[in-house]
């Protein structure tokens, strides 16, 4: 279980009465006005009710989606605004804009211990800008609104963006507690793993894995792969994929991979059989999976989950694991009939006797719709791309600057 880390006493104590610019992530799923999955807003909340409850005025700032630079009714936080608040048992109040007249009145409009929350950031073009002093106008305007500034929304740490990197820089800050326990977390996957020590990576490619492979290989004493990223794996081995998803500039580098793991003692598990159709789920097509072997997958088929053969190869590896990281699903575990090895692999990990870590994005979105208890998961990290990119030892610059 990852340590229960909160904000510095003495931040808090020096809180009361003054205004604090909380970057959360809050960047939810919608259908419409409603919230398919609130996992990232409930991984807010310790932060936001610390800060209140020490008698600040709490103004969150987060996305969501990815507008393009103005204001887009389709992405905005209003109902998560209302859900948060909900969770929170407060009243929050919505700035309609995010820096503008709504904004300085919300704020101004602010009690010791309320809550608001700004209009998505990125209905300003300056937050995401790669020009710095576009940029920093930007995060002059957030840290106007402010006296101090915690970093809280840890899916957004590895991005330079205003709200992120540039209001650090203005402002007092701290690490929330949110981000101070997916880097504990991340720390321990990386330095003092117990071992044995085992990385499940699945999603569609291999290309969005290569540096956490390339730094892992070395780390971790089993490497687990499934996902649509599996059949260039076993393309590489000078297997057949049929119609599966395949990187074909990617097949030397899986050569390499394997070969680098059989040196170094470092065990690479691939799925033995793999579920079929022939043809993705889309478009109200009623599945037709049949489950073949991952070796003799038809030439008018594609695999879109590891077979049930496999499932249980997955989980008794994972048996007596100590430490075990997991980024990415098995398969389409959107579709019943293509869910069952991220549910198998999900399973073993409420069993692990020791760390077990979801990796954020899809991995954490999964284990939620296949609907397992949170708590039976020693951690969910709420940044798939940030945690990915915290194990192939790049910097992130939303970290690096609050150490300054």
């Amino acid at each position: 279980m990852a340590a229960d880390l909160g904000l510095d006493p003495a931040f808090l104590d020096s809180v009361p009465g003054k205004r604090v610019l909380v970057r959360s992530d809050l960047n939810v799923p919608l259908d419409g006005a409603t919230i398919t999955d609130d996992g990232r807003i409930r991984a807010s909340l310790p932060t936001i009710t610390a800060l209140a409850d020490a008698g600040a005025r709490v103004v969150v700032a987060a996305h969501l989606g990815r507008p393009k630079g103005e204001p887009d009714a389709a992405y905005s936080l209003r109902p998560v605004a209302q859900r948060l608040g909900e969770l929170l048992g407060r009243p929050v109040a919505f700035a309609t804009d995010t820096v503008g007249d709504s904004a300085r009145e919300t704020v101004d409009g602010l009690a010791d211990g309320g809550v608001a929350v700004l209009e998505n950031v990125r209905f300003n073009a300056g937050e995401t800008s790669k020009d710095d002093a576009e940029r920093g106008a930007f995060a002059d305007a957030l840290a106007a609104l402010a006296d101090a500034f915690v970093s809280d929304g840890f899916g957004v740490v590895h991005r330079k963006q205003a709200s992120v990197y540039d209001v650090a820089q203005r402002l007092p800050h701290a690490k929330g507690q949110l981000v101070a326990t997916e880097v504990d977390v991340l720390r321990r996957l990386t330095e003092t793993p117990e071992r044995p020590y085992a990385v499940v990576l699945g999603g569609s490619k291999v290309s969005d894995k290569l540096g956490v492979i390339d730094n892992l290989l070395g780390k971790a004493d089993q490497l687990l792969i499934g996902g649509g990223m599996v059949f260039t794996f076993l393309a590489a081995q000078g297997h057949e994929v049929g119609a599966s998803l395949l990187e074909s500039d990617q097949l030397e580098t899986c050569r390499s991979y394997l070969a680098r793991a059989e040196e170094t003692g470092v065990r690479i598990l691939l799925p033995t059989d793999v579920v079929v159709d022939t043809a993705f789920p889309a478009g109200g097509r009623t599945p037709e999976p049949r489950v073949v072997a991952a070796d003799a997958i038809p030439a008018d088929c594609l695999g879109l989950d590891i077979g049930p053969e496999s499932g249980r190869a997955f989980a008794a590896a994972l048996a007596d694991a100590r430490t075990v990281f997991w980024n990415g699903p098995m398969g389409v575990f959107e579709v019943p009939a293509f869910a069952e090895g991220t549910r198998a692999v999900a399973q073993a990990l409420t069993g692990v006797d020791g760390l077990s870590v979801v990796g954020g994005g899809d991995s954490a979105a999964a284990v939620r719709a296949l609907g397992f208890d949170e708590a039976a998961f020693g951690h969910i990290s709420t940044g798939g791309g940030a945690s990915l990119e915290y194990l192939e030892g790049r910097a992130l610059p939303g970290l690096d600057v609050l150490e300054h």
